[in-house]
């Protein structure tokens, strides 16, 4: 079934967007929309299915909305920071005046019930997202701006990057926004010293490719968010940091070592063009790829 997003209806019927970009990392996706809307005379509906759906509002100016989520309804002045969420396989309903600024993150069912299962060893079946209207929530918006951040840098995006963010926004929405609000094990000390190594050995190995967090996890046998805090503990950097690190720390052998056109060496690094490498190049070492080459 085609994926949905949530329209705004008008009097002339549902308006046409002024622009949007849309962006698909695995289980985790983004919508980002500004649009003008006319207040029509009835709402239009939408089902999301099997995704759930985080509406963060991003317009300075506040403006008027109202929406239904199945028999519940909601109407007032929206502004930066109000969030709306939508649990998956809920028919929602819209309407606007003004306007209006949107994020839309999507996040798969069948992920957050898998995390439910690994991370808080917590049947799936039984976990439901409690469906909120006008609320505020500053790690979700966090969490929105960084993907927001990743979707005007660069198109693919990485995927130990946003693979991270999808699981930490998956215990968060459990821990906050479920209908039973669990308990998250601790885990401290890191990981074991085999382990690390192991993982290590891994990244540099398999440095110029796609990594994701569920190649690491599975590696050792744990979920991907615990991975990800042990891995922070033992390291003082999260998985994506590390591996960022160490791609510029090769590229840098390379430059040095190599008369190979830099577009080669960021794909060798695992950089998906020549522009990505040059900004986290210089992000992690205050000069451009071609400078360092002839200092």
């Amino acid at each position: 079934m085609p994926m949905s997003y949530a329209q705004f209806s008008s009097s002339e019927g549902p308006s046409t967007p002024e622009w949007h970009v849309t962006q698909q990392w695995g289980p985790l996706g983004i919508r980002h929309a500004c649009q003008t809307c006319r207040w029509g005379n009835s709402a239009e509906a939408w089902r999301y299915q099997n995704e759930h759906t985080l509406g963060l509002f991003l317009s300075p100016r506040p403006f008027k909305f109202a929406h239904r989520q199945d028999s519940r309804s909601h109407s007032g002045l929206y502004s930066k920071g109000d969030l709306l969420v939508t649990p998956a396989n809920t028919t929602l309903a819209t309407q606007a005046e003004g306007n209006v600024h949107i994020a839309q993150i999507r996040l798969q069912d069948s992920f957050l019930r898998q995390v439910a299962a690994e991370t808080i060893e917590q049947d799936g079946d039984r976990i439901e997202l409690v469906p909120a209207f006008q609320t505020r929530d500053p790690q979700v918006e966090a969490i929105a701006t960084l993907l927001l951040t990743e979707l005007q840098q660069t198109s693919s995006g990485n995927r130990l990057y946003t693979d991270s963010l999808a699981n930490v926004l998956a215990v968060h929405l459990l821990r906050h926004h479920a209908t039973t609000r669990p308990n998250l094990p601790t885990y401290k000390g890191g990981l074991p010293q085999r382990q690390l190594l192991q993982i290590l050995d891994y990244i540099d190995v398999h440095l110029g490719r796609d990594i994701t967090l569920a190649n690491l996890a599975n590696l050792v046998g744990m979920s991907q968010f615990h991975f990800g805090r042990l891995f922070k503990q033992s390291m003082g950097l999260s998985p994506y940091q590390y591996l960022l690190q160490q791609r510029v720390e090769r590229a840098k052998q390379l430059l040095k070592q190599t008369d190979k056109p830099l577009v080669e060496i960021a794909l060798d690094c695992g950089f998906n063009s020549h522009s990505h490498f040059g900004r986290k190049f210089r992000q992690l070492t205050d000069t451009t790829p071609k400078a360092y080459r002839v200092q």
